[in-house]
């Protein structure tokens, strides 16, 4: 956890000089030669306003083999040197304040770590072309100082990647400056606001994946595939001004999270009934193979038995099957909820549970998101929900998404504004056939999260369907596939 909290904080810069065309390098060396601009880079990158820090700089093999011997390591400042022949370059690096990494997450995590974290004021990535490419997509890139060189004349070999100006704004522009009759300009990008605020909140999400990936213990499960896991973790969500925490790195089913949700307020225990609208998440749980080896062999496929939305709406009530009527039949915690606060928001007791020791071995799956508390201050609604069991794979980004909406529409319900969704996660583990599907994913640049509309004619709990819900500005990467652990 608490790498997770120093891998957040690690921004950085890119530093570059440029002409129009982008071009960085030719032949391993700079194509111009400008005093002013070296002076600007020096200053730039050794300057602290703290006299007892110092900044550090990231490059790769080619930049570092680049600066003249005389000038390696670059002074008063952590030089760490990103290449794939760590073992080869070893023998000829020897100085305190250069350091070999394998990786650019390999550069944060040491710079990162206890040893270092404390002494470094700012980051600076220097260059190649390679290295520049991985880091202005990473959402720690904070800004980038361009030297833009009125020079395209020249040929070049090694290019900076072009500047997505829906992510960077341009902050600062120099004045025209003159060396060796080449005219150029220093230019300071900032990464937009909107888009820092999305990636801290998803960067959680993934931050906490790599932790489990690296560090994680291995443990056996259930389902014999096998994970890594950590224990006791946190993530927060703020839901105002209609917010919606959909992750963007991958593809989430929304109509999957909706239709469940609503399938859950309604009491339902059949399954069939999301598989007639094409959801099909509980399909496994509920085929006939799975039900018989849990020696369920009397319930009829597609019947769940007392899950979540049996204990929401009628906790305590003896469950029988799926057709039979449990009207007024045991404790309404879904309603109770609703109830206290519209009649008493500072009870310390709005709490609905969905773990029923009585009733686990009737249900196909004991609940994983096991408890949810409520909360009101300064007319918000906020959610506390804990989860036993976390897929961060599969069915983690789908809990945030359903228990967002949950807030939402509660909130609705009770004429509260929404305020935050915070998920503390018992087990979070990541199975292991998920690993590689999730490397794809932390490569991944977070995007904005979506906006929800909700129909505001809609007041009672019982009332809402799929189509008073209006998702907005949802653009997502592409679907990852991963296969669910049964």
């Amino acid at each position: 956890y608490e790498y997770f909290l120093s891998r957040q904080e690690m921004r950085f810069s890119l530093v570059v000089a440029a002409n129009h065309s982008f071009g960085i390098g030719k032949n391993g060396g700079i194509p111009w030669h400008l005093p002013g601009d070296l002076k600007f880079f020096k200053n730039l990158t050794s300057h602290t306003s703290n006299p007892n820090l110092q900044n550090a700089v990231i490059m790769g093999r080619k930049t570092w083999e680049s600066i003249p011997s005389k000038f390696r390591p670059l002074s008063k400042r952590l030089n760490v040197i990103l290449t794939t022949q760590k073992d080869a370059l070893k023998s000829r690096i020897e100085y305190s304040n250069a350091h070999l990494v394998s990786t650019f997450e390999e550069a944060l995590r040491l710079l990162s770590s206890e040893q270092f974290s404390r002494s470094i004021e700012s980051v600076y990535v220097i260059g190649g072309g390679s290295v520049y490419r991985e880091a202005m997509k990473m959402s720690e890139c904070e800004y980038i100082y361009l030297t833009r060189v009125d020079m395209n004349d020249v040929e070049c070999d090694t290019f900076f990647p072009r500047i997505d100006e829906t992510v960077y704004e341009s902050s600062t522009v120099s004045e025209k400056n003159i060396d060796n009759g080449i005219s150029y300009e220093f230019v300071k990008f900032r990464r937009k606001q909107s888009e820092c605020k999305a990636n801290e909140e998803e960067m959680q999400y993934l931050d906490l994946i790599r932790d489990i990936v690296e560090n994680g213990v291995q443990k056996g499960d259930r389902t014999g595939t096998g994970t890594l896991s950590k224990f006791g973790c946190q993530m927060r969500f703020s839901l105002r001004d209609n917010v919606f925490p959909l992750l963007t790195t991958k593809r989430v089913f929304w109509r999957g999270v909706a239709e469940e949700l609503l399938w859950f307020i309604r009491g339902s225990t059949n399954s069939k009934e999301l598989s007639e609208k094409g959801v099909r998440i509980w399909d496994a749980n509920g085929s006939r193979e799975f039900l018989d080896n849990l020696g369920l062999t009397e319930r009829e496929e597609g019947d769940l038995g007392p899950i979540y939305s049996f204990q929401w709406r009628h906790f305590g009530a003896k469950y029988v099957d799926r057709h039979t009527d449990y009207t007024g039949q045991g404790v309404d915690q879904l309603q109770n909820v609703i109830d206290k606060l519209k009649n008493n928001p500072n009870d310390r007791r709005i709490i609905m549970s969905a773990w029923n020791p009585s009733d686990l071995h009737l249900m196909a799956l004991p609940p994983c998101h096991v408890l949810c508390q409520f909360y009101v201050a300064n007319g918000e609604l906020s959610c506390m929900m804990y989860q036993r069991s976390c897929d961060m794979g599969l069915g983690v980004p789908f809990n945030i998404a359903s228990y967002c909406l949950l807030t939402r529409l509660i909130a609705q319900v009770c004429g509260l504004k929404c305020g935050d969704f915070i998920h503390a996660l018992g087990d979070a583990h990541v199975y292991r056939n998920h690993i590689e599907p999730l490397k794809v994913q932390l490569k991944r640049i977070p995007r904005s999260f979506p906006t929800l509309e909700i129909n505001p004619k809609v007041t009672n709990i019982d009332d809402f369907q799929m189509s008073d819900f209006t998702l907005k500005g949802y653009s997502p990467h592409k679907k990852i596939p991963m296969e669910m652990a049964v």
